[in-house]
């Protein structure tokens, strides 16, 4: 089987540890065990000191499933499928279900797993391009367009990695019509699911609203835990159960002690959430005031997730701008060329605030010696 290389997980692996400043991380300030301790009243080393270092629970334990559980509104331990992060998710579901000659349907730019592993396996991918002037939203004529009887599977990443796009509402609800009418799943990576600017309510799940939709996550992103690799599918149980049969060949467990600390997780979500949701906010206004002093940088500023699609307009193609500017100031960004998009920065509102605004600082200071 062919594939094509993931341009931003390479990037990610050759830059990323070689740098001052972070500006494009994804994923959620890491806690370390230490902190969740002070979230638990059970003690977590003694715990882990005793346990047996077996398989553990080979589909994931009650205590697991159930925490996953009350991130949505429907379903019961029968509809959870339990992996090693949301990109063996995402595998393990399409691996499952598609075969080659099956047409899907994605987003661009979005997570390149979600339209390039479809196309490794065979299928006929359709890409619906979003637009920065259309706040990076599709409509519905977008996927009327490009869904029809031979479609499979809609693959979407909501909130979307690099632009924030939420599919929500409305929109939500014409895309699961769509799929409805033509008798197909509906896959969304909902990694980014959880971290909203004007509330704490956890955004509807398409899982809960369509019975072929199959939905994936993990502690990578938002929950602050990317350490533990352990992610989740939640589907029908006639999927589940044929995701199972598959992940035997793959991961057979995720171990006890990964799955014990998952459940500890996601048993306080709400405090860590909280957390998360306060540091995302600073950084969205610390952008959104350096944006008014700089403008030759735009970017749609997303309600959900953690990331943004930061465009620039200076003569330098993103690989070389994010090359010359590691190395001259230590900031480091993922180039919009990994997304297929020139002139872009991924930019994550993950980091302390003091460290986003530093991150900004060098950027302003470098761009304009350059101009």
């Amino acid at each position: 089987m062919k594939i094509k290389e993931f341009e931003v997980e390479t990037w990610m692996t050759i830059y990323e540890n070689d740098c001052e400043i972070n500006l494009t991380e994804t994923s959620m300030k890491s806690l370390s065990l230490k902190d969740l301790q002070k979230l638990v009243d059970e003690d977590i080393m003694d715990h882990v000191m005793e346990l047996k270092q077996d398989y553990g629970h080979i589909v994931g334990s009650p205590r697991l499933k159930q925490a996953i559980l009350s991130l949505y509104k429907t379903g019961d331990d029968s509809n959870i499928a339990i992996t090693h992060g949301a990109i063996n998710a995402n595998e393990l579901v399409m691996m499952t279900l598609l075969e080659p000659g099956d047409h899907i349907v994605s987003l661009f730019p979005s997570y390149q797993q979600m339209y390039d592993f479809p196309h490794s396996l065979g299928c006929d991918v359709s890409l619906i391009e979003l637009d920065e002037g259309k706040g990076w939203l599709p409509s519905i004529d977008d996927f009327k367009r490009v869904v029809n009887e031979k479609t499979k599977m809609i693959c979407l990443n909501s909130p979307n990695n690099p632009t924030g796009t939420t599919i929500k509402g409305q929109l939500m609800n014409d895309i699961i019509d769509l799929a409805k009418q033509y008798n197909c799943y509906i896959l969304c990576d909902e990694i980014y699911r959880g971290l909203g600017t004007n509330t704490k309510d956890i955004l509807p799940s398409f899982s809960d609203q369509y019975e072929k939709a199959i939905v994936t996550q993990s502690l990578s992103k938002v929950f602050s835990f990317a350490g533990l690799r352990l992610g989740w599918i939640k589907a029908e149980q006639s999927v589940i159960d044929l995701v199972n049969l598959r992940r035997d060949y793959h991961i057979i467990s995720s171990g006890p002690m990964n799955d014990y600390l998952g459940a500890l997780v996601l048993e306080n979500k709400d405090v860590i959430l909280d957390r998360n949701r306060k540091i995302c906010a600073k950084n969205k206004e610390l952008l959104k005031q350096w944006l008014k002093k700089n403008p030759l940088f735009s970017c749609v500023i997303p309600d959900e997730g953690t990331v943004c699609f930061l465009h620039y307009d200076l003569p330098l193609k993103s690989q070389e701008f994010c090359e010359r500017l590691q190395k001259e100031t230590g900031v480091f960004f993922v180039p919009g060329k990994t997304f297929g998009k020139e002139y872009y920065l991924r930019f994550g509102l993950t980091h302390e605030a003091r460290e986003v605004e530093e991150g900004l600082r060098r950027l302003e200071n470098w761009y304009k010696r350059i101009r």
